[in-house]
């Protein structure tokens, strides 16, 4: 499994934001080999996090590849600011099953 993890500052949003991103989200869960996202704000600093989940490097670089995404990354410093992405590949994950993601298992450490 692999994530991609999208850390931001927010400007102001207008209609064409909420278009793009709708769309793209939309468009992402879409992608074979999405197994799921999660989103974040820390209070004390502004900042947001979306973290996506994928079966495969492939999957990903479909939503990277995405025209709607291209459209959005172009245009991103009218809507955000400072921003960091971050590409993991996941390789275990263990806790109570009510917070998993919905996906195949994966291996368990020390198991």
């Amino acid at each position: 499994m692999y994530t991609s993890t999208f850390i931001f500052a927010t400007k102001q949003y207008d209609d064409e934001f909420h278009r793009l991103n709708d769309e793209i989200a939309v468009r992402a869960r879409r992608i074979p080999g999405f197994l799921g996202e999660e989103a974040w704000e820390n209070p004390e600093t502004g900042l947001h996090s979306e973290v996506y989940y994928w079966e495969s490097l492939e999957s990903l670089h479909e939503l990277i590849g995405m025209d709607t995404h291209r459209v959005a990354k172009g245009a991103h410093e009218q809507w955000l600011g400072p921003y960091r992405v971050v590409i993991g590949q996941v390789l275990s994950e263990y806790g109570q099953k009510g917070l998993a993601i919905e996906h195949a298992p994966l291996p368990v450490p020390g198991a």
